[in-house]
């Protein structure tokens, strides 16, 4: 019964995969090229301004896949089988709820537990540390975002667990509702109080000649008097960068979600047209 109920898991995630990047690949690809864009150009000021003042110029590394086949072939055979990671991992968490979080129907559990991943996994963190085109932000920061960022996520699903423990500790005495309520209020406090703790990506900064690089997005870049020789990065790009990467993902989810809903009656043994399929609850796995 797991391997089935994986096997379906990767599938579904595959298949949201594949819808995320043909809509990334539609909408935020052009933002993606304008970014790219804007980094040569930048690259290309501060080597003049740099050669000027007699500094070494760095050398270009060597690029190992054109750009029409990154933003193509290679991103979608990444997103497809990052779908496909997710799709699997859900699986393994709809296993070890399956029977231990109430008389919920399998429908339903499916929507309940892609709908926390995404939560845990995106949605939260995203808060605190949205997304940023390829090629923004500095690379001597990379490893202390990343581990931001994870970090963020662990909390999120420490913090969820804890308030699906307490909304099963209050359901007996307040009723299911009620308990929910309460339970997800203290999933939003206790979250707000991770964001607003941690540190912003904004305080990593990298010294430069011509002044700070902010390594969240980049500020106007300037020469030694501090006139303004390239703009910093667009606002509206960045705005539309993140809106896309967050419905590429809430996409992805959504398939997930509803795709793995679906299939979960008939993983069970249960005729999906039947009225009752939605009435009976999964039996645990063990």
């Amino acid at each position: 019964m797991e391997k089935r109920i994986i096997g379906r898991g990767a599938l579904v995630g595959a298949l949201g995969g594949l819808l995320a990047f043909l809509f990334a690949r539609l909408l935020a690809e052009p933002v993606i090229e304008r970014a790219i864009d804007y980094e040569s150009g930048r690259d290309e000021a501060r080597q003049a301004l740099d050669k000027a003042a007699g500094l070494p110029l760095p050398a270009d590394g060597p690029d190992l896949f054109s750009r029409s086949v990154q933003s193509s072939v290679g991103v979608g055979f990444g997103m497809i089988v990052f779908g496909i990671a997710m799709g699997a991992l859900f699986a393994v968490v709809y296993c070890l709820c399956v029977g231990r979080v109430g008389r919920i129907t399998p429908r339903n559990l499916a929507l309940l537990v892609a709908g926390g991943m995404f939560l845990v996994l995106y949605a939260v963190p995203f808060l605190k540390y949205p997304a940023n085109p390829p090629s923004i932000g500095h690379p001597e920061s990379i490893e202390e975002r990343t581990a931001l960022y994870l970090l963020m996520v662990v909390i999120s699903a420490v913090v969820l667990v804890a308030a699906i423990w307490l909304g099963r500790k209050l359901q007996a005495r307040l009723g299911n509702w009620n308990s929910a309520l309460v339970s997800a209020l203290a999933f939003v406090v206790v979250a707000a109080v991770a964001i607003v703790l941690l540190p912003s990506l904004g305080h990593l900064s990298v010294n430069h000649a011509y002044g700070d690089y902010a390594t969240e997005t980049p500020q106007p870049l300037k020469d030694a008097a501090g006139h303004i020789v390239f703009p910093g990065f667009p606002a509206d790009d960045l705005y539309l960068f993140r809106l896309y990467s967050f419905a590429a993902q809430l996409l992805l989810w959504t398939v997930i979600g509803v795709g793995f809903a679906s299939l979960a009656p008939r993983l069970f043994g249960r005729d999906t047209g039947t009225a009752n399929s939605d009435a009976t609850t999964a039996a645990p796995i063990v």
